[in-house]
């Protein structure tokens, strides 16, 4: 309950004005209902001749005796102008009309409700995607893909269906018990003090029951985790698992995993339903128990109230048992909630490593030059992937890395824009460390063109201008221009406002590159970062992809990955990695020269 109630605090504030609104109505809605209660006692009292007639009405006042009195001179009044059966009808009426202000107070409270529920899952999926989106990428290396849908999607879900259904039965049904528990205490003081004994054992028993629900509750979840990992990865491989004929050995591991899910459902479901039958149980035997314990004090004349009287108390804690069931029901659903919420929260909760800095300086413009440092990175904090790095990358030359794959050249790229930061040593740009800057405005510097195209699920025209803001028609066709995109893109269909599929699917390779560097362009930034541009192409392809390149790194200052060292002999500096260090830097005829590592990799590109 405690984990609940932070829940609530934490989501709730906003919406205070329809939380007011939905207890004010549910107070209401409590009252009209023990009133249409309450008031068969008298009623059957005078028309059964079961008290004495009243025919003196007292003065009004706010006292339960003068309420009372004046209740029972017009009922009896009513009985003997009319007589019993129209008595019977009026008050018939008068319960039909209690009844409509009572369930239509129910409706506006489960009314503010709704809206309350529904905005807070919304203000929930917005922090997940906005913390998704903050967080630095070092947190999805160590997390799956599907495990992180899992909770956005499914996670939230079961908190909507769980606490949040959850969250009106606390705002209604408390006040319920409440206003029941008053006119009880009124009506009965001792029976009612011997209802209070067994009701908290009845609820201890059923939230022992919840509370194995959490735990069991959370290894389902995970579960559906992996079962969407899965997913993923099948849907990503799909080419290579059907080119491989692993159709069968995929088909084997997810019925595994999805079997397991069934299992852990069950046991999970099995425990859940078992809430309405032990309540119904528990109810009854508490219902037993006070009818008898009443009926005994009333036979024995110990207590002032009459059969009649015994019959609307008996009414009016029956009231009490539903609500009390549907806590029950509540307190289940909530243990599979709050498991979902753990989960949900594992991402909310989690450290953003790569932040700016209290006095971070704002940076518009790159003047000088990009100077690595002595620097040393690792992702685990035990191989080190870069060693002692010294490199000194001036304004508007373009530097080559190059060498063999796993020496460190995506991670020295990556440390740049701080994908990640340095465990030793420093980068800076124009003499001032990257971590002294904004983020934003250092990533703001500089554009990406990788290996593998990253594009969206949109019309060109937005994938282009993705990230630029209020970008025109004619800047992006510019831009495609100069990638060498603007004759494919006029031939589509709809133009520049054509769809291109998941991940630009509808488009070739070559095709997909252009517009990632026509994207480039038009950010039109001073620092350029590419990473195997073309090594994924066809000739012809690569040759349409090079010339772009080439006219986007025209006057800018870049830094190129490259295995194909014909793409890179006319830079102005070639660092060749090696297990994570520079062990040749120079020309391209220097490096030959020195016949090196470079010359060896350059003589075996060309055999």
């Amino acid at each position: 309950m405690k984990d609940f109630i932070q829940i609530l605090k934490r989501f709730l504030p906003p919406y205070k004005g329809d939380l007011i609104m939905s207890f004010f109505y549910n107070i209401l809605a409590a009252v009209f209902g023990v009133f249409s209660f309450v008031m068969m006692q008298p009623v059957l009292e005078i028309l059964f001749e079961m008290a004495e007639p009243v025919d003196k009405l007292v003065p009004w006042e706010v006292s339960l005796d003068a309420l009372k009195h004046n209740f029972y001179y017009y009922t009896t009044l009513m009985k003997l102008e009319y007589g019993a059966d129209s008595a019977l009808l009026f008050v018939g009426i008068i319960l039909i009309i209690t009844a409509l202000f009572k369930v239509g107070f129910t409706y506006l409270g489960s009314y503010h409700t709704v809206g309350i529920r529904n905005s807070v899952v919304r203000d929930m999926r917005n922090q997940i995607y906005d913390k998704i989106v903050s967080l630095p990428i070092p947190f999805f290396t160590e997390e799956k893909k599907g495990d992180i849908m899992a909770r956005t999607t499914g996670d939230v879900q079961e908190v909507e269906n769980s606490i949040m259904n959850s969250m009106d039965m606390f705002l209604k049904n408390p006040v319920i018990i409440i206003v029941c528990l008053a006119a009880m205490i009124i009506m009965s003081p001792q029976l009612t003090l011997f209802s209070f004994i067994l009701l908290p054992i009845a609820g201890y028993i059923i939230g022992q029951i919840g509370r194995s629900l959490k735990k069991t509750s959370r290894l389902g979840q995970n579960k559906m985790g992996d079962l969407l990992s899965t997913i993923e990865e099948t849907l990503s491989g799909l080419r290579i698992i059907k080119a491989f004929t692993a159709e069968d050995k995929v088909k084997e591991k997810f019925s595994a995993e999805n079997n397991d899910y069934r299992r852990i459902m069950n046991s999970l479901m099995r425990r859940r339903i078992l809430a309405h039958p032990v309540s119904e149980f528990l109810g009854t035997i508490v219902i037993v128990i006070v009818l008898w314990y009443g009926g005994r004090l009333i036979l024995n004349g110990e207590t002032g109230m009459n059969g009649a009287g015994f019959i609307a108390y008996l009414v009016v804690f029956y009231s009490i048992i539903n609500p009390a069931k549907e806590f029950s029901k509540a307190l289940y659903s909530i243990q599979k909630g709050l498991a979902a919420m753990d989960r949900i929260d594992q991402i909310l909760r989690a450290e953003s490593t790569i932040v700016d800095k209290e006095d971070a300086k704002h940076v518009e413009a790159f003047e000088k030059v990009i100077e690595y440092r002595d620097v040393t990175f690792s992702y685990n904090g035990e191989r080190k992937v870069l060693k002692n790095i010294q490199l000194e990358i001036p304004k508007g030359k373009t530097v080559a890395l190059v060498g063999q794959s796993g020496s460190g050249k995506t991670t020295f790229v990556d440390l740049l824009p701080r994908f990640y930061d340095v465990i030793a040593g420093g980068i800076f740009v124009d003499g001032i460390d990257i971590r002294d800057y904004k983020i934003k405005d250092l990533r703001n510097l500089m554009g990406n063109v990788n290996q593998e195209s990253i594009l969206f699920n949109d019309t060109i025209f937005n994938n282009i201008a993705f990230g630029v803001e209020n970008a025109t028609i004619e800047e992006v066709m510019e831009a495609a221009k100069i990638a060498n995109a603007h004759d494919f893109i006029s031939a589509s269909e709809e133009g520049y406002y054509t769809n291109i599929g998941d991940r630009g699917g509808k488009l070739s390779g070559g095709q997909r590159q252009r517009l990632s560097i026509a994207r480039a362009v038009l950010k039109n930034p001073p620092i350029m970062i590419l990473d195997e541009a073309t090594s994924a192409l066809d000739t012809e392809s690569e040759r349409l992809v090079q010339d772009a390149l080439d006219k986007l790194m025209k006057n800018r200052t870049s830094v190129v990955i490259a295995h194909r060292l014909s793409t890179v002999k006319n830079a102005d500096l070639i660092c060749v990695f090696h297990e994570g260090e520079i062990v040749e830097r120079g020309n391209h005829d220097e490096l030959i020269e020195k016949d090196g590592a470079y010359k060896k990799l350059y003589d075996m590109q060309l055999l």
